[in-house]
């Protein structure tokens, strides 16, 4: 059996390719760049972009089954194409707002319409997003500048989001499923923090500021956290819409997420990994 794994190189990506190759599947892994992919020498990569899907036909040959990132301009074309090839199951990185009703994935509809095996797999916020935005000022001051200090936060480790993807991919039972992921439990700013100091054994100190001053920051380090500001200080709602109320601040209602799922240990048979286990695992960019 043959696995194609799109944004083979990403967050989530990467630990797809990783878990299945410690399952002893076929991986033929797509990414933009192969030269600077870096994956394991038993995957197979060739180079692929799901915003030109139709340059994929080669990459689809041979696949039964695809775990596939959500690009919403080009899924129509991209399910089409694989289901000519021959893939009988897809399993669709999604996200948490799906389920809370802020907005619909239009790579699930595409997936649910193909007649196709489908499983989605929706995770809450990423314990790893705030790496590019506090890593820089930890390694350099032992310091996070950031709001929010003590609002709870329903965060996933990203080796969990893959390990769902992964069982569906392998295992039958998942048809017609859709996982909302979270962490084993609800976790402020501040603990957060709490927990990457313990993990370098080191203090790092929390220094409160407004959402305008970590914008400020945000958008002076560039990259990720630039590109991410208005979204996760809340200067824009989900989606990109533009921002509303006096202070430019979007109220958006996220209480259906504010609770923490099961959906990860009964697919996976464990507990999902909590915060601190995340620090330790990323100590090295900490320090």
């Amino acid at each position: 059996m043959k696995i194609l794994v799109t944004g083979a190189t990403g967050i989530v990506g990467r630990h797809v390719v990783d878990q299945l190759v410690r399952a002893g599947v076929s991986v033929r892994a797509l990414t933009r760049n192969p030269a600077a992919a870096q994956l394991p020498p038993q995957v197979e990569v060739v180079e692929g972009d799901l915003t030109a899907p139709a340059g994929m036909a080669g990459a689809l040959e041979g696949v039964e089954r695809m775990y596939l990132f959500s690009v919403a301009d080009s899924a129509r074309e991209v399910v089409t194409l694989a289901r000519q090839a021959g893939v009988g199951r897809i399993v669709v990185l999604s996200a948490a707002s799906v389920t809370a009703g802020l907005h619909t994935n239009p790579v699930e509809q595409a997936v649910e319409e193909s007649g196709l095996e489908w499983t989605h797999v929706r995770p809450c916020g990423f314990m790893t997003n705030m790496l590019q935005i506090w890593a820089p000022s930890i390694r350099a001051e032992r310091v996070v500048r950031y709001p929010f200090a003590d609002e709870p936060m329903n965060l996933i480790h990203e080796a969990d989001i893959a390990a769902v993807a992964v069982a569906a991919l392998l295992e039958d039972g998942h048809h017609g499923r859709a996982y909302t992921l979270t962490g084993p439990g609800l976790v402020t700013v501040r603990e957060q923090v709490a927990a990457i100091a313990e993990a370098l054994g080191e203090p790092v100190r929390y220094e409160e500021v407004s959402r305008e001053r970590a914008r400020e920051l945000m958008k002076a380090q560039g990259g990720f956290a630039a590109e991410s500001a208005d979204l996760m200080l809340g200067f824009v709602e989900y989606g990109g819409e533009a921002a509303g109320g006096a202070d430019g601040y979007v109220e958006q209602d996220w209480s259906a997420l504010m609770r923490v799922w099961p959906d990860v240990e009964q697919v996976t048979g464990r507990a999902p990994r909590g915060y601190a286990e995340w620090a330790r695992d990323h100590l090295a960019d900490f320090r």
